[in-house]
């Protein structure tokens, strides 16, 4: 991304990461610097510690965004929004056999108090969502999940991916409706071809660039 970008990108929007959970998921605020108006993108867990984050930053969330359902990106989902009082957008509704057993997967992984929900808006490839003047389009790029969306602002040339990709990897297609061979045609078919200079943020671990992935991600170079 360009110095000039960058400049543009903080002027326009805000964000920050808060790792959540032993998972250490990127629950992820964004916002609108001129109206401070948020989205909380995946809230996995630890629910204080992303309402003092808000608190923190002082932005009005508005908007709860998911990337897909597995529960370490949704566990915190049904309480956050009970607590800020505002609607759930997302993932695709391919992805609702995993919000309909957030309860049994959180038992799974030892964690307690989450609950199923669906969500109040399934998302399709080619809508949008917006919070303030900050426009999103959405990709259904299933692979790792059946229903995994990725939303992608043109104007900032930024994406928020959750596990589709990774700095240096993919996301894992062993879990229930994974395919290996889905996943990276979502990546090399619908995000790639969004440009080198898109940053991402993903749902673990540091960020990237399109640009940076195709280049030397092995699983996309074919040496994986």
């Amino acid at each position: 991304m360009s110095e000039q970008n960058q400049t543009e990108t903080k002027a326009k929007a805000g964000a920050i990461i808060v790792p959540v959970t032993p998972f250490e998921q990127n629950c992820t605020i964004i916002w609108d610097e001129a109206t401070k108006q948020a989205a909380v993108f995946d809230p996995g867990g630890d629910v204080p510690r992303i309402l003092a984050a808000i608190e923190k930053t002082g932005v009005k969330v508005e908007k709860i965004w998911l990337t897909h359902g597995h529960i370490d990106h949704v566990g915190g989902a049904a309480e956050l929004r009970d607590a800020l009082r505002v609607p759930i957008e997302g993932p695709h509704r391919d992805d609702k056999f995993l919000l309909d057993n957030v309860v049994t997967s959180g038992a799974t992984f030892g964690m307690t108090g989450v609950r199923n929900f669906a969500p109040d808006r399934w998302l399709e490839e080619g809508e949008r969502v917006e919070i303030g003047s900050l426009s999103f389009d959405i990709l259904h790029c299933p692979g790792h999940s059946p229903g995994s969306v990725v939303y992608f602002n043109k104007d900032l040339r930024f994406a928020h991916v959750g596990d589709v990709l990774f700095n240096g990897s993919v996301g894992r297609t062993d879990l229930p409706g994974g395919n290996h061979q889905t996943l990276i045609s979502s990546i090399k078919t619908k995000l790639l071809p969004l440009g080198d200079d898109v940053g991402f943020i993903c749902g673990h671990g540091a960020g990237s660039s399109f640009g940076q992935e195709r280049r030397t991600n092995p699983f996309i170079t074919g040496q994986m």
